[in-house]
Parts: C-alpha cells; sequence; structure tokens
C-alpha cells in the first residue's frame, strides 16, 4: 500500500467565529459586540467534527414525501433524516429563527445574521425555513389577534420536529406559498381564491407551484379574495386539530438546497385567516420580502467565505513545483481575488444588517434601495466565487466527499428566490425615486474617503442616475451592479486594511471587467496579505 502524502489535514474541528477575522471585526463594529460569547459558542459547535457531518449526512438523505399512510388516509407529511432535525435544534437554540424580535436591542439583527452566516456554511437547506420565520414576524404584526397566537411560539428555542398542531408544540416554523405556474414574479395573476367563511375567516382554493419547507407549522399565502390579492396565515392544522386541506402533489427534484423541501401544492378550501388589510396583499407579505431579501445576502456571503476558507487551507497544506500552493504568485493573485469578493460581500451584508436594527433616514434607504441592489450583486458573484475556489482544490474539489459541489449548487439559488436578479435590478430603479432623499443619502455615504479612484467612479455612476440611464430598464444591472461595487469600496475603505481596500479598488472600479475573472488584481497588490486576512484560524 502506498501512503497517502501532500494532502491537507481536515478542517475541522474549527470555530467558525473565532477563526473569521472579517465577521468578528464586523460584528463588533454594526453594534454587536455583546453577542461575541454566544457566537463564539455556536461557531465552535458548528465547527464540530460531528456538526459538519451533519450536514453531508441530510444532503445524502433528501426528504421523502409521504402522502398516505398504510390505511389510504391522507398525510401530506414530509419526512426528513434526523440530521436535518439536529441542525433545526442547533439552530433554533441559537436564536436565528426569531431572537432579533423576541429580545430586541442595538445590534440584534447584526448578531443574528452573524450566526445565520456560520450555520449556513455548514448546510443550507435549514436555513430556508428560518428565513422565512424570521421574516414573517412584522408581517403577521398585521393582524394582532393572529400575532397574539403564534409569535409567542414563533419565539420558542425548543425544536419539536413532530407533525401535530402548533398548540401541542413549545417553537414554531413558518414558510410561505406565493408562486403560481402560470405567474413567478408576476404576483398579481395569482388565480388562488380566498373564499369567506364567516368570523373573517376564510377558505382557500388554487394552487403554488412553489411551497417552501412544506414541513413548516403555518404558512403566508398569497390568493384573490373579493377585494383583491390578500395575505393569509393558513396553519397546517385546522383549530379543532385535524389536517388541513393542503395537499402536497410532489416535492421538486432541484440543482441544490437538496435537504430542504421545496413543494407544489394545491388548496381545496384550506382554512385560513386574513393578514393584514383585504385587498392588499402584496404590500402586506413584501415586508417580509426584506429580511428574507436580508437573508439571501446572508446565505449567499456565507457560501462565499466556505468556499474562500477551503480554498486557502488547502492552498497552504498543498505542495505543487516544491512550493506551497499559497506561495506560488499566479495562485496567491486568484485567492486574494476571492478573498476580495468574499470580504466586501460580508462588509456589506452585516451593514445591512444593521439598518434592520435602526431607524431613521440613512436606515431607511439602506433597507429600501441597498436591500435589492446587494442581493442582485452578492447572490450574483457566488456562483463565480464557488466555481473559482473549487477549482483551486483540482480533482478533490469536484468529489462528492468535499464540500465544494455541495456549496456550487447551492450557490444560484438566492439569485432565483425572493426575486431574479431582473426584479431586484428594477426595484432598486423605483426605490431611488420613490424613497426620499435617496440619492443624498447615498451621496454621503461614498464621496470624502481620500481615494481618488473611488470618487472618479461615484461621479460617473451620479451623473448616470441623473440621467437618462436613470430610467432605462434595460440598463439596470449596469447601475446597480456599480452602485453596490461603489458603497463595498466605500466601506472596505472605511473599516478594512489599506492593502485590503487598495486592492478591491484597483481591481473593481478601474472599467468594465469590475473582478469578473479571477486571479487577475495588478501588480502591487500586497496578494500574500489579503490571503493570508483570509485564512481560518485553525
Amino acid at each position: 500500500m502506498f501512503d497517502v502524502a501532500n494532502q491537507p489535514p481536515p478542517l475541522e474541528p474549527y470555530n467558525l467565529f473565532v477563526s473569521d477575522r472579517v465577521l468578528r471585526e464586523a460584528v463588533e463594529r454594526e453594534r454587536a459586540g455583546w453577542a461575541d460569547a454566544g457566537l463564539n459558542t455556536l461557531g465552535a459547535t458548528l465547527g464540530l467534527p460531528e456538526t459538519v457531518a451533519l450536514g453531508f449526512s441530510a444532503n445524502r438523505n433528501p426528504p421523502q414525501l409521504k402522502s398516505y399512510d398504510r390505511y389510504g388516509h391522507r398525510l401530506d407529511e414530509v419526512e426528513f433524516h434526523p440530521a436535518w432535525h439536529e441542525l433545526l435544534a442547533i439552530a433554533l437554540r441559537a436564536g436565528l429563527h426569531s431572537s432579533p424580535w423576541a429580545h430586541p436591542k442595538p445590534g440584534a439583527h447584526v448578531a443574528r445574521a452573524a450566526g445565520a452566516y456560520m450555520l449556513n456554511q455548514i448546510e443550507s437547506g435549514v436555513y430556508c425555513p428560518l428565513a422565512m420565520t424570521y421574516g414573517s414576524v412584522p408581517t403577521l404584526k398585521h393582524a394582532p389577534g393572529v400575532a397574539a397566537t403564534w409569535l409567542p411560539k414563533i419565539y420558542g428555542r425548543d425544536y419539536d420536529p413532530r407533525c401535530v398542531p402548533m398548540t401541542d408544540k413549545p417553537a414554531v416554523l413558518l414558510g410561505m406559498g406565493m408562486t403560481e405556474n402560470q405567474g413567478g414574479s408576476d404576483l398579481r395573476t395569482n388565480v388562488t381564491r380566498a373564499e369567506p367563511a364567516g368570523d373573517g375567516l376564510f377558505r382557500l382554493h388554487g394552487h403554488k407551484w412553489f411551497m417552501s419547507a412544506p414541513m413548516c407549522d403555518a404558512f403566508l399565502i398569497l390568493a384573490q379574495s373579493q377585494n383583491g390579492l390578500s395575505c393569509f396565515l393558513m396553519p397546517r392544522f385546522t383549530p379543532d386539530g385535524s389536517r388541513n386541506a393542503v395537499h402536497i402533489n410532489r416535492l421538486k427534484d432541484k440543482l441544490g438546497n437538496r435537504s430542504n423541501a421545496s413543494s407544489e401544492v394545491e388548496f381545496h378550501g384550506a382554512y385560513a385567516q386574513l393578514v393584514g388589510e383585504e385587498g392588499r396583499g402584496i404590500p402586506t407579505i413584501i415586508e417580509m420580502a426584506g429580511y428574507t431579501r436580508l437573508d439571501c445576502c446572508i446565505g449567499s456571503s456565507s457560501l462565499m467565505r466556505q468556499a474562500v476558507t477551503q480554498a486557502v487551507h488547502h492552498a497552504r497544506h498543498r505542495m505543487a513545483f516544491q512550493k506551497k500552493l499559497i506561495d506560488q504568485p499566479l495562485m496567491a493573485n486568484v485567492l486574494a481575488d476571492l478573498a476580495l469578493e468574499s470580504e466586501a460581500a460580508t462588509v456589506l451584508t452585516m451593514r445591512l444588517a444593521r439598518a434592520y436594527d435602526e431607524d431613521g433616514e440613512a436606515a431607511q434607504v439602506f433597507r429600501r434601495v441597498l436591500t435589492p441592489a446587494a442581493k442582485f450583486w452578492i447572490c450574483k458573484r457566488a456562483p463565480a466565487v464557488t466555481l473559482e475556489a473549487m477549482e483551486v482544490l483540482g480533482g478533490s474539489g469536484y468529489i462528492e466527499d468535499s464540500i465544494m459541489p455541495r456549496l456550487y449548487r447551492e450557490a444560484p439559488v438566492n439569485s432565483i428566490w425572493e426575486g431574479s436578479g431582473n426584479v431586484m435590478c428594477l426595484d432598486v430603479l423605483r426605490a431611488i425615486g420613490r424613497t426620499p432623499n435617496a440619492a443624498a443619502v447615498l451621496h454621503a455615504e461614498l464621496i470624502g474617503l481620500g481615494d481618488l479612484r473611488l470618487d472618479a467612479f461615484v461621479d460617473r455612476l451620479e451623473s448616470r442616475m441623473k440621467g437618462a440611464e436613470r430610467n432605462d430598464e434595460a440598463l439596470a444591472r449596469a447601475l446597480v451592479r456599480d452602485l453596490v461595487l461603489a458603497l463595498q469600496a466605500a466601506l472596505l475603505i472605511k473599516h478594512a486594511p489599506a492593502f485590503v481596500a487598495d486592492a478591491f479598488c484597483a481591481s473593481r472600479l478601474h472599467g468594465e471587467a469590475n473582478g469578473s475573472v479571477f486571479g487577475t488584481l495588478p501588480r502591487g497588490c500586497d496578494v500574500s496579505a489579503i490571503a493570508e486576512r483570509a485564512a481560518p484560524v485553525h
């Protein structure tokens, strides 16, 4: 037998919080330093070999639909591998589904974002029900009676995997169903109808082409009522304890996110309660979308972080041509370029999370304008980063024993979920026009930082935003991309080491490429320092 040589050691156990300089700095800077102890504990738990193994097991054993019991009674239940439940239990104990609402304080949304960022590096599938539960709270508050019943359970931290009425559970999770097969993002074409059933209750009839996380305890649903498209809460069980009339037709066979269930469903007179004003369903549920779009940024940023972590760890140990890979000049350029993309995404995401902790004009602009902008660009960059990082590992990164294929398959979903790239960019154009003083707030964030490259870039960007391009939908992607790049550059100039900010500005603000091909950092960038900053402490 031959000895195994020149292979990196497993990156475990390791602490996902302690090992991440950029995340720790952001948590402190964005006013969540009080959460360090809890994040440290969570980071250590997630980095244990047995926790890492849970992510692999959950993906190798995807959920199964159980439509009927052996006697022919309808069940419409989704069965999961125990690993899935163990990961959700870890997440709920950490409050990643509701802690900012249950215990509001300065930095609460940032602390929760940091925890979710770490969890998603171990397994993305469990993040979906957590994100929807987190985002559901402000929407549910539009119906005080509904909120009084459900919010105490949403705030619970004792995960209960059973398919039983919410009254019998210490904690619950929420999903949602908006998309129908004839409309996709065009929600006003929805045909699911809601018929009044007396006492403010409704019965839903129709379908959803995608209903996320169908094992949740309740769902926010859009349906047409007598007064137009409205928002409803549809529980899995009716108040008398019987199963609601929700039929799961099939589970989607997806590219990635395979440990999580996504479903096609039909409603046959399903019990539901109105949330918000009848006929105002989109404005009611769109409040949820702001938070779930933030979670798309968190999810994509975390995938990039894990991909870069694995790439740098591999390169620090693997020898080629008498040198460690990380010491090879071109490989160092690639790693540094990947690290820049990851750091820029993380810094922007955590700054955006802070806007959800704050009131005031600047916070409103960040939430309304920069949430869809950041979702567009960060989610677009994740597939490119995971692909390049996989190549760093070579063949070892292409096999299913590695986490890299899973990261690569996961990477596209956040661009699609909660609105595609085009929807996000058009939303940004509308938001700039409709949000008071948006241009002035953005200007204040981007100027006076002492970098001539950024100043020139911002001058060109603002001229375009004031000119015809501002209303040209065909050019919306370029405009939104450059808005995000300008903000990322500004944040790095303010908060990152000079060698990071300089390399980002030199590579992302210089012209058409904008870092589209990794490993093209110009001469003079301190690639060794950038790569070392991204290395996990192990």
